[in-house]
């Protein structure tokens, strides 16, 4: 047995189900002898964020793998690494090296020396023998403690290298820990004894799938609730407490419940000060629960700690809790109020561009007809960087867990193609939608066509104003002189060229009936390109 399939092989024990890559790598050849699946993909850093989805819906129970060619290939991987690393999700990436002779040479790529800041674990084996044992530890690391990338890079002639007619590998185990019981009580007292507690809930819910004890502490307590970007459907949106996510743009209710908050209770969340999170009003007691000790104080300073698995931490909270409350949960009828209140009082604001009948379109009209349109239930949806996100995440509710594929710390235009062909991977049955503009679509529309040829039928949802329209809004000279910004193309004949089913939709009364018979083609196995002419709006729901 030669390296790239001892290799190969472990990734069968470790229920891997998808290798996606770019050729030419021997663990690609070798994974597809054993019958996991391989998805061959335009450019590296698709299928690096197909890999993100992938590990995302899976909660980091499965995880998602992408292997590439040394050289070229690794160089041109890293920016989706980055987007990993900087959002916290747990990929394994296996990139071939140069063969050890001038594995450490200048000029030649390393990926050991190279990745070691955006990634969790960076790795290179130099010898055959020693392939079980760095597999190991890069599936104990991917699968435990704080979420994030994992690297172990093979010189070309490692995985050509026999290692014996077998190996011993048995596949790794997911530990979780749990917090300090002291802490626990005291933490639980603060949230009983606060007046206006708001809880923040961060991506860890979804790690450490903690959504229905969330909802217990919530009701308990008759707290409101909101998530970060990344955190985004921990918490039922249509759920009477909650505020909806926040992030460079948020809701009215979400506002005013953090401005009038006496204590913010973030859990599974980093507080990561971000130019695209939601920021914190200044005079609040802040209660800090998050899995690695690395973000207590880094950017939020908190009063108040509790280290372990978001779902266990919050399993002791609503303990405490009830102990403290008598086990009856508090009255939230005045909450829900409020919240109702200021929530449509928001919507009644910003009604006229949701229901926008003006052309060219409003894009907060397509993403509202197409809320309205699909089931929710059944769908999962990301946007992608500047306009999509702000104009899609304050708007969208999310009813289950696991919806919404939410970011921003970083913000790579085009990543969420890859991220709506993972979640397809993930979840078959379900619609899954991304939501991006012409400038996104420039970075990663080629790779539309793996949809294609890998049977993926996503349906992508294409806002085209034929302008970077947000840039617009701080540039500092006239429009006139600033002629980069403008993007032209026919992006429906595009996805038709490649074989898929392509819209261009242009009236009003057109947006759902055109929603309507994209996902009659994506439940037929078409991928889907749905390109909306909307207007330039640079509008967006910030406080």
């Amino acid at each position: 047995m030669k390296g790239a399939a001892a290799i190969a092989d472990i990734l069968k024990r470790e229920g891997v189900e998808f290798l996606i890559g770019y050729p030419v790598n021997p663990i690609i050849e070798a994974a597809a002898e054993r019958d996991i699946r391989t998805i061959i993909v335009r450019q590296e850093r698709t299928g690096l964020h197909m890999a993100d989805a992938f590990s995302r819906l899976n909660s980091g129970d499965k995880i998602g793998v992408f292997a590439m060619q040394h050289g070229p290939g690794s160089e041109n991987a890293f920016g989706g690494v980055a987007q990993a690393y900087g959002d916290s999700v747990p990929i394994l990436i296996l990139p071939a090296g140069y063969g050890r002779a001038i594995t450490n040479v200048q000029p030649n790529f390393s990926s050991l020396l190279n990745y070691q800041h955006v990634t969790k674990s960076c790795e290179q084996v130099t010898l055959a023998s020693a392939i079980p044992d760095a597999m190991r530890r890069a599936f104990t690391q991917v699968r435990n403690g704080r979420p994030g990338p994992v690297l172990v890079e093979f010189p070309v002639d490692v995985l050509r290298e026999e290692v014996g007619e077998s190996i011993d590998y048995q596949p790794s185990v997911r530990l979780r820990c749990g917090p300090d019981p002291d802490a626990v009580a005291e933490v639980a007292r603060v949230l009983v004894e606060a007046k206006r507690p708001v809880i923040y809930a961060g991506q860890g819910v979804h790690y450490a799938q903690g959504w229905a004890a969330l909802r217990e502490l919530a009701e308990l307590l008759a707290s409101p609730v909101t998530t970060s970007l990344q955190g985004k459907s921990a918490f039922p949106e249509s759920h009477p407490l909650s505020l909806g996510s926040g992030g460079r743009a948020i809701s009215g209710q979400l506002h005013e419940f953090l401005q009038k908050s006496d204590v913010i209770f973030g859990i599974g969340c980093s507080f990561t000060t971000t130019n695209f999170g939601v920021k914190m009003p200044a005079g609040k007691t802040i209660v800090h629960a998050t899995l690695d000790t690395a973000d207590i104080n880094k950017d939020l300073p908190c009063q108040h700690a509790l280290i372990g698995d978001a779902r266990l931490t919050l399993e002791a909270l609503v303990r405490e809790t009830r102990d403290l409350l008598g086990n009856q949960a508090r009255d939230a009828g005045e909450v829900s109020t409020e919240i109702a209140k200021h929530k449509a009082e928001w919507l009644a604001e910003w009604s006229p561009k949701l229901t926008s009948g003006e052309t060219p379109l409003s894009p907060y009209r397509v993403l509202w007809d197409l809320h309205n349109t699909v089931d929710r239930a059944n769908t999962i949806i990301t946007h992608d960087a500047g306009s999509p996100r702000d104009q899609l995440s304050p708007f969208w509710e999310s009813e289950v867990p696991l919806s919404y594929i939410g970011w921003g710390k970083t913000t790579q235009l085009g990543y969420g193609l890859g991220l709506a062909m993972g979640a397809k991977l993930a979840q078959p049955d379900k619609l899954c939608i991304n939501v991006w503009g012409d400038a996104a679509i420039g970075f990663t529309g080629m790779d539309f066509e793996t949809t294609v040829r890998e049977r993926i039928p996503i349906m992508s949802v294409l806002l085209n104003n034929f302008s970077m329209a947000i840039e617009l809004k701080v540039m500092p000279v006239s429009t006139e002189k600033y002629r980069s910004t403008d993007i032209s193309g026919n992006y429906a004949d595009m996805a038709k060229a490649f074989g898929a089913y392509g819209e261009r939709v242009t009236a009003p009364d057109e947006i759902i009936p055109a929603i309507k018979r994209g996902i009659e083609q994506t439940q037929q196995g078409n991928p889907v390109l749905l390109e909306f002419i909307t207007c330039k709006e640079v509008e967006i729901s910030s406080y």
